[in-house]
């Protein structure tokens, strides 16, 4: 899978809308109201870039009250479990 952050500046009397509205679209896998420069963060779950089109251009900047978004595909995703493993592999008790 291949993940993207979408962060979203959206109409401030439909955020929660514009939320719902996001988090039903396939290929997004959880959407997030924030503080700071922007209304919602949207992360995207596809399997090859060319879904990115449908999901993020084609759909999610076509739900009303998305005024603004900024797309950033990860080049690698890290978690606490994934280090973890990493980190204990060779090690034998």
């Amino acid at each position: 899978m291949i993940s993207a952050i979408v962060m979203i500046k959206a109409d401030v009397n439909r955020i929660p809308e514009v939320a719902q509205e996001i988090s039903e679209i396939d290929g997004i896998a959880e959407v997030y109201s924030v503080t700071g420069d922007v209304d919602l963060i949207a992360v995207a779950r596809v399997a090859r870039h060319e879904d990115f089109a449908d999901v993020i251009a084609d759909r999610l900047n076509k739900v009303e009250g998305v005024r603004d978004s900024q797309t950033h595909i990860a080049f690698r995703t890290y978690s606490s479990q994934d280090l973890g493993a990493a980190f204990a592999i060779g090690l034998d008790d």
